[in-house]
């Protein structure tokens, strides 16, 4: 069975949206600015979701492929659902995608028969479990910002995969808050420094 990864772009000072996110700003004021790596570069790499072309650095690209090919599902929030519109039925690394919600939106799965999206109603050690047996062999990734805080409280992360973006946002949505419980302690397991981004991996000492 593969690893349970928490894996977001972070700003330096450890914001991954700006204020004010939400349906019309996504990402918050100034969140784009952690996505910058992603056309900073002259090495082409294309998500398996969709036909979106990205250029960035030669390690980034190397780095963003090996570990899209090393995930088999993903674990997410309603929010970010809703705020993406469901990525129009379709997640962009292509994998089986579990929604943690409080509720189904039944028009939307309605509108879109067959979509790879699984809405998990009792919390998020369900949805890591099932995304584990979707998974296989592979790993699960784990988004959001509160997603990723639940799981850490409830000890089901075993890597923080970190691209961090050369930016101070100033304010935001915070990644490292409401963890709760006693410090954990982390070890280095690979870091990728280029212009635009370092890509950072810890691993969870349990």
């Amino acid at each position: 069975m593969g690893k349970v990864i928490a894996n977001l772009s972070m700003s330096l000072d450890g914001f991954v949206a700006g204020p004010n996110d939400g349906l019309e700003l996504g990402l918050g004021e100034g969140g784009e600015r952690l996505f910058n790596w992603y056309f900073s570069g002259k090495t082409e790499f294309k998500m398996p979701g969709n036909e979106m072309v990205f250029k960035t650095s030669e390690a980034s690209a190397r780095h963003v492929q090996t570990a899209l090919s090393t995930m088999g599902a993903l674990v997410t929030g309603r929010r970010t659902f809703d705020i993406t519109n469901g990525w129009n039925g379709r997640h962009t690394m292509d994998v089986p995608v579990f929604v943690v919600t409080h509720s189904v939106p039944g028009e939307w799965v309605k509108a879109h028969p067959g979509s790879p999206f699984t809405f998990v109603l009792d919390g998020v050690e369900s949805a890591v479990e099932q995304a584990r047996q979707a998974a296989g062999d592979k790993n699960v990734a784990v988004g959001t910002a509160t997603i990723i805080q639940q799981c850490i409280r409830a000890g089901l992360v075993d890597e923080l995969a970190i691209d961090l973006a050369p930016c101070l946002l100033g304010g935001g949505v915070r990644l490292f808050e409401h963890l709760g419980g006693e410090p954990l302690d982390l070890e280095c397991v690979e870091v990728i420094a280029t212009p635009g981004v370092t890509h950072l991996t810890y691993r969870i000492i349990k």
